[in-house]
């Protein structure tokens, strides 16, 4: 089972970061990145973004007009309430943009690139401020322009995964067993945390304090002012940022085992549950279904008891969690047919898109 997870680990950092070498043409060496909102989705695969309506699933439009071999995006695009769509590059190209939503032209005139990794996480904006994380270990505060408007935080370790906020506090995970609290008023970092493992997903914020699934196989519950226990276990790795739900949090890990456990009591809702394949992806949880995505290619939705109430097979395989967009859940396999699919709660498929060549 190491061997196993240890393969699907370094496809992963591969498929991320390897640029193809065929300049001039698309790069879909990498799983996609994915955000929504009611009109749009927003899908980053390759060397391209496109933005797809949400209605009919047909292109509205792609950046940049040509693929360019320095340029690969990976990280899941980010919506602001400016009207800004931020994302950075994973290539050679470490190229941070910002794109209007609506037409997809660039909205900074300059893209900002002081950094030295590749943007493999989503940035977090708050308070009208952009927190950057970057494979160099490095946090990076911009403003909404672009523009770095203090020195770069040094944390450590390969940042993946994007920063959260309890409104208070900013919480990052990094790859060498950390996490990192931030007082953005301050910016002061408060002693790091050590989590047993690599975190390459980001933390799950509830009620009182965060929730993290790491490579220790275990869910940590810690507050903002650093107590932290370990309050659930897994059966392997935990990729995926937890789901926190109405004093529910649902994980699942690298072996496929999807838990749902009622944090009044910590005890977990149901039994063994393990439909077809390892999980990296993040469970959705719209109404009443908890919506999972497995590696072998399949699209679940189970009821609050764990029960399968219908089960999809869109194709390839599916490391991208899914996203809600007004009555649709938007689904991106890797190595399909397709890049999107989009489905309604009873699992009947309402389209699918292709990028056009």
């Amino acid at each position: 089972m190491k061997t196993k997870k240890l393969t699907l680990f370094f496809l992963l950092i591969l498929g991320a970061l390897i640029i193809s070498a065929c300049s001039g043409q698309p790069l879909t060496n990498n799983f996609p990145g994915l955000v929504a909102d009611a009109d749009r989705a927003y899908i980053s695969t390759g060397s391209f973004i496109y933005a797809i309506d949400v209605q009919t699933g047909n292109q509205v439009w792609s950046y940049p007009e040509k693929a360019d071999g320095e340029l690969l995006y990976y990280a899941n695009p980010v919506l602001t309430e400016d009207g800004q769509l931020l994302i950075g590059s994973t290539g050679t190209n470490h190229a941070f943009i910002s794109l209007d939503p609506a037409t997809g032209q660039e909205k900074w005139a300059e893209p900002f690139s002081g950094a030295k990794g590749a943007w493999v996480a989503s940035p977090l904006v708050f308070n009208n401020t952009i927190y950057a994380p970057n494979t160099d270990g490095y946090l990076y505060t911009l403003d909404m322009n672009g523009k770095q408007v203090a020195e770069p935080i040094e944390l450590g370790g390969a940042l993946w995964s994007a920063p959260v906020t309890d409104g208070t506090y900013i919480y990052i995970n990094s790859l060498d067993h950390h996490l990192h609290i931030l007082n953005p008023s301050t910016g002061k970092l408060a002693d790091p945390i050590d989590l047993g493992g690599a975190a390459p997903d980001s933390p799950a914020v509830g009620t009182e304090g965060i929730y993290v699934g790491s490579f220790e196989s275990n869910i940590k519950h810690i507050t903002s002012n650093g107590k932290n226990e370990v309050i659930a276990s897994a059966s392997d790795w935990i990729w995926g940022t937890p789901t926190y739900d109405n004093e529910t949090l649902y994980y699942a890990d690298l072996s496929g085992n999807i838990f749902s456990l009622d944090l009044s009591n910590n005890r977990q809702n149901w039994n063994t549950l393990k439909p077809d394949g390892p999980i990296t992806a993040s469970l959705l949880v719209v109404d009443d279904q908890i919506y999972v995505a497995t590696e072998a290619g399949s699209f679940i939705a189970l009821d609050r008891d764990g029960k399968i109430v219908w089960e999809k097979t869109p194709g390839g395989k599916i490391y991208t969690t899914p996203v809600l967009s007004n009555d649709l859940i938007l689904v991106a396999p890797y190595q399909a047919e397709f890049a999107l699919a989009a489905y309604d709660a009873a699992g009947k498929q309402a389209w699918t898109f292709t990028p056009s060549k």
